[in-house]
């Protein structure tokens, strides 16, 4: 499976985790857009960026940027202020994961399956993201 099918196949199952649960889901028209969902909660609309992730050394790990190229020259970009935040699709284990964009790092975010042997604040524990406890 391609990058490309692997995305629609982590959009198709986050929006039909959000629908299950109750919510409505918009989905922009074409690709310009730096969110792919839009997320109606009964009280607010959020901008969502849906995101696939894998496991590595116990923790979920995702992008939380895109890289594209523009004439030959890579281009790394973040998306604090265009989406409020990230759905992602643990591509290993199938869970999925509510991040706000507040709690996401600049490039990729760790989420920690198993407790750490030092108690930090950068921990983030994947258990506190699950979909089922997270959505606002």
């Amino acid at each position: 499976m391609n990058t490309k099918q692997t995305g629609d196949e982590t959009e198709a199952k986050i929006i039909a985790a959000l629908i299950s649960e109750g919510y409505s889901v918009s989905i922009p028209f074409g690709d310009n857009d730096r969110y792919d969902l839009i997320l109606e909660t009964g009280t607010a609309l959020l901008r969502v960026q849906c995101k696939t992730g894998w496991i590595e050394d116990d923790v979920v790990r995702f992008k939380t940027a895109s890289k594209t190229t523009y004439n030959g020259e890579v281009e790394i970009t973040g998306y604090d202020g265009e989406i409020d935040a990230f759905a992602v699709r643990c591509k290993d284990n199938e869970a999925l994961y509510w991040v706000p964009i507040e709690d996401a790092g600049k490039k990729s975010t760790y989420l920690r399956l198993t407790e750490p042997a030092i108690d930090h604040p950068s921990v983030k524990p994947a258990k506190q993201y699950r979909f089922d406890v997270s959505i606002p």
